[in-house]
């Protein structure tokens, strides 16, 4: 078997499962009987954006030796983004990150109003779950058990709660790996565990998506730690230099540029090297890891 050629581009990377999540999104976002308004807001917070987490979802499945384009693992790509943009909802209003640009637009608060922007969020969570039950997917409760961990109280909701200083935390870099590794490598593991789980695959599979998917969280937060520093609003889509100023925990505040960037392409080497067991089968994973280390927004 020959190795599948290099993409060399993460839009031409990510844009085929972006498309196939638009088709799934139209079928699946808006349960009947929606209020209007509600179904406007659902619609506006999750159009845009790198659709990372569902591409993992179906890389993940394609490394593990499925299909992609099966029900469960269409159904698991839908429910992580869903969960992920409920996160950026809520993470962006007044009493949180207090953000008002995101995917180069009005965030949810600033469009609808904060009380609205919270129920588009609880929509969306609750709607994630209900799209993995609601299909013929055999393993929809593990499917959800492993989107609840990652996303409850030991995963997302405890990294905002720690980014936000509302629970001890160590100090130092060590703290900085708690916050991030439950804000941001956690769902990004839960993403890459549920593709390969879709297709049922054994658990040498599940562990190494799921180590890869950690280490790819990590040097992507490190990433956007820098960007935040470096970037412009038009390049990022949203409102950069805010963390500093917000006395948050970042990689540079704690390590420095130059050690920001070591640490990230050492990251980023572990990620793919935590592939290897699956062979030419993980390389569009790989390429995955590799684009992240080099983007600019």
């Amino acid at each position: 078997m020959t190795e599948p050629s290099r993409i060399s581009s993460l839009t031409a990377l990510l844009a085929p499962h972006a498309e196939r999540l638009e088709v799934d999104l139209a079928d699946w976002l808006v349960p009947p009987e929606t209020p209007a308004s509600l179904a406007e807001g659902m619609r506006y917070c999750v159009s845009g954006g790198k659709r990372l987490r569902p591409a993992i979802v179906s890389l993940s499945a394609r490394a593990a030796g499925g299909r992609e384009t099966d029900e469960p693992v269409r159904r698991s790509a839908v429910a992580v983004e869903l969960v992920h943009v409920y996160s950026l909802v809520h993470d962006d209003l007044p009493v949180m990150d207090d953000d008002k640009l995101r995917r180069g637009r009005a965030t949810a608060h600033v469009r609808f109003g904060p009380a609205m922007a919270i129920l588009i969020g609880d929509a969306l969570l609750t709607r994630a779950f209900g799209v993995l039950a609601e299909g013929s997917v055999p393993l929809a409760a593990r499917l959800a058990a492993e989107l609840a961990r990652a996303a409850g109280a030991a995963g997302m909701v405890a990294g905002q709660v720690a980014d936000m200083d509302l629970c001890d935390v160590p100090a130092g870099f060590e703290g900085l790996q708690y916050i991030h590794r439950r804000k941001t490598a956690a769902l990004l593991r839960a993403s890459a565990r549920m593709g390969a789980w879709a297709v049922g695959a054994d658990p040498r599979a599940l562990r190494a998506v799921g180590e890869y998917a950690e280490k790819l969280g990590l040097a992507f937060q490190l990433i956007d730690d820098v960007l935040d520093a470096t970037g412009t609003a038009k390049q990022l889509g949203k409102t950069p230099g805010k963390d500093a100023p917000a006395g948050k925990r970042t990689y540079l505040a704690e390590v420095g540029g130059d050690e920001a960037h070591r640490l990230g392409r050492r990251l980023t080497d572990e990620a793919v090297e935590a592939l290897g067991p699956l062979g030419p089968a993980g390389e569009p994973l790989r390429d995955l890891a590799r684009l992240l280390a080099e983007r600019t927004k």
